[in-house]
């Protein structure tokens, strides 16, 4: 298969996923370092999976984010809160138009490099409180991509009606381990079990039948 693809890359459960997925069209993995208080965590895991699989992968830094956008997973923001996605608390989290900001660079390097494919990894239980993630935002990015650029460039989010635990699932099918992923956004020692993301991570996990090697702080 044509290698024709970007990947934006985190280093958690879901783009990981997606990367061991689409593996062969893959050409280039990009993660962003904009200040989260978890890139340090994620990043390196990121690398790593690239360099086991033999994909090319850079980090990009957007350190603007921290000084002009607001949000609890930004340096110098608000405590992280702890709870379930669902609840009202969690829409702190939200970083402005992150991913329209970061495929916005995606497509760009992706026409520079003659590549007609920029893959992101969101899935359904985003759409809660990332409005960037939800089907409306995928299909009108994808139009001003095609539009905005001369190869015709396409956003393709595979994941983007399907639960995380659909995600395990496929994942634990791949042969991950997920031990090798991170989760958390308080960015710690080990994950603290108790934010948005680390128990959306258990959940899916138990739901899945994915053995969970994860370190909890609890």
């Amino acid at each position: 298969m044509e290698k024709d693809s970007v990947i934006i890359l985190s280093g958690g459960v879901d783009s990981v996923t997606l990367l061991y997925d689409e593996q062969e069209r893959i050409a280039l993995a990009i993660s962003f370092d904009y200040g989260s208080k978890h890139n340090a965590r994620e990043i390196p895991f990121a690398r790593q999976h690239c360099e086991y699989l033999g994909i090319k992968h850079i980090t990009i830094p957007l350190d603007f984010m921290t000084k002009y956008f607001k949000s609890s997973l930004l340096e110098g923001g608000e405590e992280i809160p702890e709870g379930h996605y669902a609840d009202e608390n969690m829409k702190s989290t939200v970083v402005p138009f992150r991913n329209g900001i970061m495929l916005s660079i995606a497509v760009g390097i992706a026409e520079s490099n003659g590549l007609k494919c920029v893959m992101m990894a969101n899935h359904g239980g985003d759409h809660t409180i990332y409005p960037d993630c939800r089907p409306e935002f995928v299909d009108a990015f994808d139009q001003a991509a095609v539009a905005g650029t001369f190869v015709n460039v396409h956003l393709r989010s595979p994941y983007t009606n399907i639960t995380k635990s659909d995600i395990a699932r496929r994942g634990k099918a791949l042969g991950i381990d997920y031990s090798q992923t991170w989760s958390c956004y308080k960015g710690g020692e080990k994950h603290c079990g108790k934010c948005g993301t680390c128990v959306e991570r258990r959940e899916a996990f138990a739901e899945a039948g994915v053995e969970d090697k994860t370190e909890y702080e609890d």
